[in-house]
């Protein structure tokens, strides 16, 4: 018999006075088996960082050729592409062609690290791509603030996010690897 998901449920509020994007989302999140606590708060902060009324989670790790969020226009085409992890080439270059936008974050700082060695030059060719790394001590915290239940206020301006529940405030800032030109 196969494990199911854990369902999750939350209130995301975003603030994003960086882009402007100001919103409230009531977000469903099927948490995979074999995904922990910090890789489902990580996928939450990707949606606070690049928030929109369109963008959704994906099948995610129930389907390989699918990112962990999409935001797709009304006619399919996928206008941002976001992914979690340390994708290798094959998968970024396939990304870079079948979306307008790339978005991938990165939260396994030391092997983010040598990741990053390996395909920098190759991601630097793929212009319409952007990657960030996640501090380890802000995953943690993250991480720390998943509850079956939440409520969350994202807030962010001049690069620099907050992330809080009714308890507990993360602050944060990404490591800018790359920015799409």
């Amino acid at each position: 018999m196969a494990l199911k998901s854990t369902i999750y449920k939350a209130e995301l509020s975003v603030s994003d006075m960086d882009r402007p994007y100001y919103g409230s989302h009531a977000l469903t999140i099927a948490q995979h088996p074999s995904e922990n606590d910090a890789r489902m708060m990580i996928r939450v902060l990707a949606f606070a960082c690049e928030a929109t009324e369109t963008l959704t989670f994906t099948r995610g790790l129930d389907e390989p050729d699918e990112p962990d969020l999409w935001d797709k226009a009304l006619t399919g085409d996928i206008l941002h592409w976001i992914d979690l992890g340390q994708p290798d080439e094959t998968r970024l270059k396939r990304a870079a062609s079948r979306a307008e936008r790339v978005t991938v974050f990165t939260y396994q700082s030391a092997s983010a690290r040598e990741w990053w060695k390996g395909i920098a030059g190759k991601a630097g060719k793929l212009r319409n791509v952007t990657i960030y790394n996640v501090p380890q001590d802000a995953v943690d915290a993250l991480a720390g603030l998943a509850q079956r239940a939440m409520r969350l206020s994202v807030t962010i301006q001049d690069g620099e996010i907050w992330v809080s529940d009714d308890d507990h405030n993360v602050q944060l800032t990404l490591d800018v690897l790359q920015r799409a030109a």
